[in-house]
């Protein structure tokens, strides 16, 4: 028998984009795997965690970033990137802070 799996990794662009004061990103995943999501500055320095669990297949996922870094500050207006790794599956998309 061939496995079928109805399942598939995604990661959308966030909305609204560009965005003040918050962003919305959806994702999916296509097997059990640990999921990290983080922010990135147009320099490529990291920014802030978003998601760092394992997760299921079957759901949509929805993460938000209030522009924010890992201390709590606001971060500058700008362009910036967020990267999902789940399993296999690496993608990243831009984004814009506007103030």
């Amino acid at each position: 028998n061939d496995f079928f799996n109805p399942y598939s990794f995604s990661l959308s662009n966030n909305y609204p984009n560009p965005f003040n004061p918050s962003t919305n990103i959806d994702y999916s995943i296509a097997e059990i795997s640990d999921v990290n999501i983080a922010v990135y500055d147009a320099s490529g320095r990291f920014v802030k965690n978003l998601v760092s669990s394992q997760h299921v297949p079957g759901d949509s996922y929805q993460v938000t970033w209030n522009g924010t870094n890992e201390a709590g500050n606001s971060v500058a207006a700008g362009m910036y990137f967020y990267k999902i790794n789940a399993g296999s599956f690496v993608e990243t998309k831009k984004m814009l802070l506007i103030k």
